[in-house]
């Protein structure tokens, strides 16, 4: 005889197994695509506050991010910006012309908002968000294997 405490949760465990896994994954991906768009959003208003022009989201940038980001959150790199020159250069190579590059990294914070403010609390990460002439950027954003959120932005200025 099942409990009604009991009922729920296997309702639940089926449910959750008859969900395809490709389903649950465009459901994760879905989320952080919104996420990116957040960011952009928040750096976008600091931005406008500052008298300077909206970034605008590349697909090439954007796809450059999240392969730096998966091989942070996967260890395949350390935390950081190894491989920085290698990625521009491709990144030049696709989009020229390319006149200036930029980067920030992060890893850890739960929000889109909180990652903005852990970035626009360091002058160096601030610079790169406030960067004038950056026009073009790009953020992935990956879960690793132990829950925690990885952040990779690249900044282009690819001329007016």
């Amino acid at each position: 005889m099942f409990t009604k405490t009991i009922l729920p949760a296997i309702l639940f465990a089926v449910f959750a197994l008859s969900i395809p896994h490709g389903v649950l994954a465009q459901q994760t991906s879905q989320y952080y695509k919104d996420m990116a768009s957040d960011i952009l959003k928040y750096e976008n208003e600091h931005r406008k506050v500052k008298g300077l022009p909206a970034l605008r989201m590349n697909g090439i940038v954007t796809a450059a991010a999240e392969k730096h980001t998966r091989d942070m959150a996967t260890k395949k790199l350390p935390f950081g910006h190894d491989g920085f020159n290698e990625r521009m250069e491709k990144l030049y190579k696709q989009l020229k012309p390319v006149y200036a590059f930029a980067e920030n990294v992060s890893y850890g914070p739960k929000t889109a908002k909180e990652v903005v403010e852990q970035w626009l609390g360091s002058e160096e990460h601030k610079k790169n968000i406030e960067g004038k002439d950056y026009n073009v950027c790009g953020i992935g954003i990956v879960k690793s294997s132990d829950s925690v959120l990885y952040f990779t932005q690249i900044f282009i200025y690819r001329g007016k």
